[in-house]
């Protein structure tokens, strides 16, 4: 595995690591044994590094694409927006259209014959992370082996063609499923048995995702084994050997595969099953399942998914009989707290967070899921396709369900949020989890181990550095400064969408906040589980727009605002639905923070909320002085002036996303600013930063830093001084 990594995901700490290991093997085994491990490894780099080479090569191609044929299972509708995967010159591309017209956009909703458009697209290489521990969509695509996004311009001709496959399948049946059957019900159908969960489960999936419980609907052993254990005893009762059910269970196994989309979990399960009825147990069977895996699917441990069932299934094929002699309930209680420990350091480098209850809520409801809902459902399923009855009343026990999941959610805590490990502290942490599995049987060790384990989990969330980051949010604000240790953080704005087009009612679509993919995943990266001050700059929808989705995810103590800001009836409505303390900010309040204070030294008067009532805020930190100027515009910084006329600043938060009206010649000449810092979105419609502000800057020999170019900036203390980091 750490070969794998290294070929894959190369870092320095991997690299000594695996000539640590082969350091202690040589030791422990002798140079026989580790002359035969250096080979059987040389062989298997050899093969990573063929893989990784023809990859580079793939991903160097740029093809034009005219013409490209769909695959049906992976057709995704929201509103006017729709994608799916698709192959063009023998490569796969990942696809967005924006439909033209409702016809166009029903057709693709319920195409489910295989088809061949001719397009006029632009063809790109995917959007890389742009905030510190962000998703990497290219890297995500790669693991899929796809290295351009296709955008169509333009569909010119739709051929039908008589291509078949197991996606057509799949797809027809997942239509089925949500055309005869009603919501909630045709959700829990499509995603338990076919592994697809569309758009109208987007709020629930919210809601399992917080109660920890999201992974049950990840088909894997749960669902592998109802139905070869169905398949096996039917034919088995039929007479049929024992070998020749086996054999009949090899295309059985990949007809399931391909309607559940080939996922990496259903692949490992169905591969186990079968080796199983060949007589190959426990470790054996995981390294040649493993094994088989690498040859089918070479990126399988490069996805959070693939690796989180693969590592499930090699801690469970470790513990072996460990359990064996406790009782029933006892047994699936030490199983669980094991397996759960074992994939604790995955889970914090994915997710940053931790739901304790996560492991009563998967004993009770995965049994539910086992025993009830699946083969339920595939009763359903079947009954409708043979019969076209549909029982619609069983709609109610979903229903009932997710009201109990609702109140179950607002009744526990939130997930704990512990942060993303070090390289360091996660191959620890793996060690850890290794030499606990192997040493289980001594209890003083294994309790020493579990509190290692623990303490190093915990040590994620308590960073050890000062630092002030830009989030890259799009076109907007939003602004960390997080003290050592957690002791004190501020968030300066928070950041949203201004959505200047009205749409009709067939191209409107749930749209994902922007902070649930930018500022939250970076604040529980870091630790984050509660702010103790928001500063609302102003009530501009792209600095205060996502403040009720953060408020969703991470605790708020204080939010402070301007006096202007209170006189925005919409905006006091939506303060008045949280539970923080709300501070209306005056000139000389102060912040605790690091080595000194934050303090607000704008607005003067009060004023309407706009872009000149931003509040303004500066300190001096590190011997390093930092002004966040908000939206503020000329006429306000000429205020600024004329109050604090001897105003220095080392670092300068550009006001109005460097707009033409911000930064004017006389307030950069006069303040002196180093470094200027402009959040502004990629590509925005307001050609954010003007050239005229750029051109000022480089007047005065400011150092600009865009977030539209480098994605988040951060200042990070190192020794007494600041370093800056960015993303790009």
């Amino acid at each position: 595995m750490i070969c794998y990594l290294i070929v894959f995901r190369f870092s320095y700490l991997l690299l000594i690591y695996l000539l640590i290991s082969s350091l202690c093997f040589t030791w422990h085994n002798g140079g026989p044994a580790c002359f035969r491990l250096c080979l059987i490894l040389l062989a298997f780099v050899s093969i990573c590094l063929t893989i990784r080479l023809k990859e580079v090569a793939d991903f160097a191609r740029d093809l034009p694409v005219t013409e490209i044929t769909p695959r049906l299972d992976t057709i995704q509708v929201k509103g006017d927006q729709i994608s799916f995967r698709g192959r063009s010159h023998g490569q796969t591309y990942q696809v967005y259209y924006q439909a033209k017209t409702e016809q166009e956009q029903q057709y693709f909703t319920k195409l489910d014959k295989s088809i061949r458009l001719t397009i006029s697209a632009s063809v790109e290489k995917a959007e890389t992370n742009r905030n510190f521990n962000g998703f990497n969509y290219q890297n995500y695509l790669k693991t899929q082996n796809i290295y351009r996004v296709v955008t169509i311009d333009n569909i010119s001709q739709i051929r039908k063609t008589s291509k078949w496959d197991i996606g057509r399948v799949r797809r027809k049946a997942m239509l089925f499923c949500q055309t005869m059957f009603p919501d909630p019900m045709a959700s829990y159908m499509t995603g338990l048995l076919f592994g697809h969960l569309g758009a109208s489960f987007d709020e629930m999936r919210a809601s399992y995702s917080n109660l920890g419980i999201l992974h049950l609907f990840s088909l894997s052993g749960m669902q592998v084994s109802f139905f070869i254990h169905l398949f096996r005893k039917n034919l088995l009762r039929l007479g049929i050997r024992r070998d020749w059910v086996t054999r009949m269970q090899l295309p059985l196994s990949y007809i399931y595969a391909g309607l559940s989309g080939f996922s990496v979990s259903v692949v490992r399960a169905l591969l186990q099953k079968m080796l199983t009825h060949l007589g190959v147990k426990s470790s054996d069977n995981f390294s040649l399942t493993s094994l088989i895996l690498f040859v089918m699917m070479p990126k399988f441990l490069l996805t959070t998914g693939g690796a989180l069932s693969v590592f499930f299934a090699f801690v469970i094929s470790m513990l072996g009989g460990s359990f064996a002699s406790l009782p029933s309930c006892q047994r699936k209680i030490s199983t669980t707290l094991t397996l759960t420990g074992a994939i604790l350091p995955v889970l914090l480098l994915s997710f940053y967070s931790f739901q304790p209850f996560s492991i009563l809520l998967t004993g009770v409801l995965g049994g539910l899921f086992a025993t009830v809902l699946v083969p339920g459902l595939f009763l359903l399923f079947l009954l409708s396709l043979i019969t076209g009855i549909v029982i619609k009343e069983v709609n109610y026990l979903f229903v009932y369900m997710e009201v109990l999941l609702r109140w179950l959610e607002n009744l526990i805590t939130r997930p704990l949020i512990l942060g993303r490990p070090s390289p360091v502290i996660f191959l620890g942490m793996l060690i850890m989890t290794g030499i606990l599995i192997d040493s289980w049987r001594h209890r003083k060790i294994r309790y020493l181990l579990i509190v290692s384990l623990f303490l190093m989990s915990i040590s994620t969330k308590f960073p050890l550095t000062e630092s002030i980051t830009i989030v890259d949010i799009g076109q907007g604000d939003s602004i960390l400064l997080q003290d050592r240790l957690n002791q004190q953080t501020v968030l300066i704005d928070t950041g949203g969408k201004v959505d200047f087009i009205k749409r009709q009612k067939w191209q409107e679509k749930q749209t994902r906040p922007n902070a649930a993919s930018t500022l939250i995943p970076y604040l529980k990266s870091r630790g984050i589980s509660q702010l103790d001050t928001v500063v609302i700059t102003h009530t501009d929808a792209d600095h205060v727009g996502d403040l009720m989705v953060l408020l969703s995810e991470i605790k708020i103590k204080k939010i402070m605002v301007s006096e202007g800001s209170m006189t925005n009836p919409n905006f006091v409505a939506r303060l008045s639905q949280t539970k923080s303390d709300i501070q209306v900010a005056q000139v000389g309040d102060r912040l605790k923070l690091f080595d000194s204070y934050l303090e607000v030294i704008y607005p003067l008067t009060q004023g309407d909320g706009k872009n000149n009532d931003s509040i303004v805020l500066y300190g001096t930190f590190f011997q390093t002085s930092f002004l966040f100027t908000g939206d503020l515009e000329a006429a306000g910084e000429a205020a600024l002036l004329a109050n604090y006329p001897t105003l220095k600043v080392d670092v300068l938060k550009v006001g109005h996303h460097g707009s033409k009206t911000s930064s004017s010649d006389a307030f950069i000449k006069k303040i002196r600013p180093k470094i200027g810092l402009i959040s502004c979105g990629k590509n925005n419609r307001y050609q954010h930063p003007n050239q005229e502000t750029l051109d000022v800057f480089k007047k005065y020999q400011v150092q600009v830093y865009r977030t539209d170019l480098q994605g988040a900036v951060k200042f990070e203390k190192k020794g007494k001084s600041w370093h800056i980091r960015t993303v790009k």
